[in-house]
């Protein structure tokens, strides 16, 4: 919140500042696409990069819950116990019942009962252990996937989608909260259970024991065969619906122009192949996934078979009594059954170890590089551009040795086409991009070697299209400067000409806006925006095309309150109304990435060269 107009308009300039710019590199300014280097919709799906390394991180997270961990290891013990003796004290009273030894039978009975009672209430700990673990693990990663996604280059948001961003967020940390909260204690009940009636199976009757494996083997071999169809596409379904979120982000984002082109039919046939898609990959993999349960429990009853077939041989001939055959189908159940939980729940987990690594794939991507030992306390705003060259995407370079100073105090006009590369100047400026070669200085400073934190909380950004926040008029005020007091602000949107129009709302200050202030007209917000440039006190000023977007009237309120603003200021304008910067005291007219000419209005309307075409070409439209 500290870091003035420049930070809350950080993200912005990728999105808003750069869409439609040819300048900029061209990503998420069209339906049905993405730009160069982005993980668009159609993408290839990625082949499963390392299960157990992302397994290993997630574990990680379990490091700081070691208490609710430890209690949830400890009621599964105890439900995992519980149903490993309760076989065989059934096994006792029926051998008691068989050899007519009543008077030790209601011991045995009521030990079954309080092991019983046991195990419920031992189940019911488990399920909010599992839940609180669950929901604290998801809350730390949800935190630092986030924290990461705000300290990302703009160069990223810039060239991935961001519906596929917000599914990672969303979709993927969701399905690591389900396997947590449901399949992890399953897997550790699951385990636990097998080993102990194993155990017990191999103690009451060993030959028995054995005939019983052959139902491991046979799952084994199924399991091996259907797991590899279930994580291919699995991971499927996690890439068409980041996809599919994409599309839907996009087409919400830009519904205006959606109607205003009538592109409805297009939107929908585009959304339709992608839910198609997803929801044939969708059934595909729940079809697999729901194999599994049914093919356990063909096995299982194998096993049923084998014991009643074998245990009735066996007790004839004197080698166990009927109620070890009774235990033993509980205990063939009972060992079936995990094994079938394990390999339905196991599809959860190849879900979500794939969201994982959607998430750490985020997590892994280097921060922006804020370093810099020098700051701008004492600056004086003089900037220099020395040799710049620059391309967006390799091989498409923008600008070609690009030279610039810029005196302190000086209003600066870049004026071009679209295209020229203006805003592309902005983004060097502002460190959202790193120059490919050159150097840009402040006060003979390179900008690599200042604090980007310092640099842009002494700069201040106004963008073409404003950025405000769902929150108070006040707080998107003090988005700039959150130190400032209620006079200052005040004060900076008496100078922006909002004031006014402030108090007109229903609440004033204290109005609640809407996403991005769509309760408010362009203008207003372009106006609101203007007033949190102000109560940053900024060094540095950029204005891109800012007072494109109101009536001319507004335009020249704004203007009059510019002038008082930009005194003592370094100033950067990007124009297109040629109009509005005749006062600039230097004027540099720029052409697919150079500089053609410089100079201020006089001169170069003198010179009738490029910037006189452009002026005389505005000016027949206006007369038109």
């Amino acid at each position: 919140m500290a870091n003035n107009s420049a930070n809350a308009n950080n993200a912005p300039a990728s999105q808003n500042g750069q869409a439609g710019r040819s300048d900029a590199p061209q990503v998420n300014i069209r339906f049905g696409g993405r730009g160069p280097g982005g993980p668009g919709r159609g993408r290839e799906v990625e082949k499963p990069q390392n299960g157990k390394q992302t397994l290993l991180r997630l574990v990680r997270y379990f490091a700081s819950e070691t208490g609710l961990l430890a209690g949830l290891l400890a009621v599964v013990i105890v439900v995992v116990l519980c149903s490993i003796f309760t076989p065989k004290l059934q096994s006792d009273a029926i051998d008691k019942i068989t050899n007519g030894e009543f008077d030790t039978l209601v011991p045995v009975l009521a030990l079954m009962l309080v092991l019983y009672v046991i195990s419920a209430v031992a189940t019911l700990f488990q399920t909010r252990f599992s839940a609180y673990l669950s929901q604290h693990i998801v809350s730390r990663m949800r935190e630092d996937l986030f924290n990461k996604i705000v300290n990302l280059p703009v160069k990223y948001l810039d060239s991935h989608s961001h519906g596929d961003v917000m599914s990672r967020m969303t979709n993927d940390v969701e399905n690591i909260s389900n396997i947590v909260s449901q399949s992890l204690s399953t897997l550790v009940s699951g385990v636990l259970t097998i080993t102990g009636t194993v155990a017990m199976m191999l103690w009451l009757c060993w030959q028995l024991a054995l005939l019983s494996c052959v139902t491991v083997i046979l799952t084994l071999i199924v399991t091996k065969l259907i797991t590899g169809k279930m994580r291919e596409y699995s991971r499927k379904r996690q890439a068409l619906l980041g996809n599919l979120n994409g599309t839907v982000e996009e087409m919400v984002t830009g519904y205006k122009t959606v109607s205003a082109y009538n592109y409805q039919p297009q939107v929908i046939e585009e959304f339709e192949n992608t839910s198609d898609n997803l929801t044939r990959v969708g059934i595909i993999a729940e079809v697999i996934g729901g194999s599994m349960g049914p093919l356990m429990n063909v096995i299982s009853n194998i096993g049923f078979v084998l014991i009643a077939a074998f245990g009735g041989y066996f007790a004839i001939h004197g080698l166990i009594s009927v109620g070890v055959i009774s235990a033993f189908i509980v205990y063939a159940k009972q060992f079936g059954r995990p094994i079938n939980m394990i390999a339905e729940v196991y599809g959860q987990i190849i879900t979500a170890i794939a969201g994982a690594e959607r998430v750490f794939a985020i997590m892994d991507e280097a921060d922006e590089d804020k370093s810099g030992a020098s700051n701008m306390e004492n600056a004086k705003g003089v900037i220099s551009f020395k040799n710049v060259n620059f391309s967006y995407i390799p091989g498409k370079q923008v600008l070609y040795d690009f030279n610039l100073d810029i005196y302190a105090g000086h209003k600066v006009a870049l004026v071009g086409a679209t295209g020229s590369g203006k805003t592309t100047v902005v983004n060097l400026l502002m460190r959202f991009y790193d120059v490919d070669s050159g150097e840009i200085l402040i006060d003979g400073v390179n900008i690599k070697d200042i604090d980007c934190n310092d640099l842009r909380r002494n700069t201040a950004i106004v963008l073409q299209d404003t950025v405000l926040f769902s929150d108070t008029v006040r707080n998107n005020l003090k988005y700039s400067n959150a130190e400032a007091t209620d006079e200052e602000m005040e004060r900076a949107a008496r100078m922006s000409n909002s004031h006014s129009m402030i108090t007109h709302l229903q609440n004033g200050y204290d109005t609640e806006l809407t996403e991005s202030g769509q309760n408010l007209s362009q203008g207003q917000r372009q106006l609101l925006s203007i007033g949190r440039a102000f109560l940053a006190h900024p060094k540095i000023l950029i204005l891109d095309e800012a007072t494109s977007s109101v009536d001319t009237r507004t335009e020249k309120n704004i203007q009059d309150a510019m002038v008082k603003l930009m005194q003592d200021r370094t100033s950067v304008i990007i124009a297109h109304r040629l109009s509005t910067i005749r006062d600039a005291d230097y004027i540099v007219v720029m052409d697919q990435g150079r500089i053609v000419e410089t100079g201020n209005h006089d001169e170069l309307m003198a010179a009738k060269g490029r910037y006189y075409e452009l002026y005389m070409t505005q000016f027949a439209g206006n007369q038109t």
